[in-house]
């Protein structure tokens, strides 16, 4: 039988649909209790090697599209290459989730991460040789992107095994927090890398910062959950479905998930024709704009954390929604490169107030015995449909000029934060009604 959510819980939608994030001590203290899971050694070593690791991850990102552009000076193969690295997460992200489900999340995650070194450093060794060619680069970027679709929701769900449930909201926000981290630190470094070593040394680079992340899980000494069997996967998978659509909030909060990775998030793709063709930059200002998008992200997350009171969830994910679809409209109308780096930063300040109280509401609602496979399908929305907004990007982008691919995707992306804005008061009631329908 399902078990009831937690007191605070319960209302996450209704009149009072809050999350408890402390009881406003003022921002000093705020500061200091905001991230309890630094306080959790396991949690210590995971946050330093995923780090080091992502870093690593944007340097690669960055590079592998410099280089592709370089190669064909093509923005529809920037993006049909990145929609290589991530279409696998549309067909394999749910398996993933029944493997997280039913195995050790420790060494699910030792094997994604070699084998991500492994396909790094392979590409590093064929750029550095002159043997690299397009269609490499789409097959090892396939390859990655099937790792990544069991790498994914094993981290997503790994965390509440180092953590206990009153760290595990710090611990969602820290995830996040290294993610962006590395989005401001790794395409800065990576635009330094390409200019220094070359992209095949950068590839390599990225190849060695994997060492960081497989020496903490494997000093990590974590209690797993065991789970029981759940029938074949495709029935697993059936009932993780079932579960996430039947869920009002998490329903909603999934679909908003896929319309913002689709239409919002795809500009990065296009970005290094942006840098190219709009502003003149090479290699080290392109990393200068992600940089932008990701300190803008990164002080998202901290102000999710730290938010005094009690924070209303779908304030601050339609709050994001706005900021972001304004920001970066604006973006596509400037040619000044400094404006354009400040509404970079709005524009990831924004897109990250959704996606980070999103994850947190979800983690915060699903039941443990689903998390895997719920967590599953956030990556599935989050990146596996992420190849649909690379296609979309480039397509428009081909035919209507960059800006105006952008400005289509954000316009599609602040009607739908509006049209869940309209009918806030119907999930309200259809979370009361869900509510009820367990009691």
């Amino acid at each position: 039988m399902d078990k009831r959510l937690e007191p605070e819980e319960k209302h996450i939608v209704d009149e009072s649909p809050e999350i408890s994030v402390g009881q406003n001590p003022g921002w000093v203290s705020a500061l200091a209790s905001a991230f309890p899971a630094l306080r959790i050694r396991n949690y210590q070593l995971y946050f330093t090697g995923q780090f080091i690791s992502l870093v690593g991850t944007w340097v690669q990102a960055v590079a592998q599209g410099w280089l592709v552009l370089q190669m064909t000076g093509s923005a529809f193969m920037v993006g049909l290459v990145a929609a290589a690295s991530t279409f696998p997460m549309l067909l394999f992200t749910l398996f993933g989730g029944v493997i997280v489900d039913r195995f050790s999340k420790r060494k699910v995650l030792l094997f994604t991460q070699a084998a991500s070194m492994a396909l790094a450093v392979i590409l590093g060794a064929l750029t550095v040789a002159g043997a690299i060619n397009i269609p490499e680069i789409m097959a090892l970027s396939f390859l990655l992107g099937a790792v990544n679709a069991i790498d994914a929701p094993a981290r997503q769900a790994f965390v509440i095994e180092m953590v206990d449930r009153e760290a595990l909201a710090s611990a969602i926000a820290l995830n996040s927090a290294i993610f962006n981290g590395a989005r401001v630190i790794g395409p800065s470094i990576a635009g330094f890398l390409i200019a220094g070593i070359g992209t095949g040394g950068a590839f390599l680079t990225n190849g060695a910062s994997y060492v960081a992340v497989l020496m903490a899980l494997l000093l990590i000494n974590a209690k797993e959950a065991v789970h029981p069997k759940h029938g074949p996967a495709s029935m697993a998978i059936r009932e993780g479905i079932a579960y996430s659509f039947s869920h009002p909030v998490i329903r909603t909060l999934l679909v908003f998930t896929a319309v913002t990775s689709i239409f919002g998030w795809s500009f990065t793709t296009i970005m290094p024709v942006i840098a190219r063709d709009v502003f003149g930059l090479g290699a080290a200002g392109l990393g200068h704009l992600y940089a932008a998008t990701g300190l803008g992200a990164l002080t998202a997350t901290v102000l999710v954390s730290v938010s005094p009171g009690r924070v209303r969830p779908f304030w601050f994910i339609l709050g994001g929604n706005a900021l972001f679809a304004a920001s970066l409209m604006m973006f596509t109308f400037t040619l000044n490169i400094y404006l354009a780096l400040f509404l970079l930063f709005l524009a990831g300040m924004g897109l990250l107030l959704q996606f980070s109280m999103i994850n947190t509401t979800i983690q915060r609602m699903v039941e443990d015995r689903v998390r895997g496979r719920v967590m599953s399908l956030y990556v599935l929305m989050f990146l596996g449909l992420s190849p649909f907004g690379s296609f979309e990007v480039g397509f428009l982008a081909e035919r209507l000029g960059s800006n105006a691919a952008i400005r289509i995707g954000a316009a599609i992306v602040f009607l739908f934060g509006l049209a869940v804005w309209l009918k806030l008061g119907g999930i309200r009631k259809a979370q009361r009604e869900y509510e009820a329908g367990r009691g």
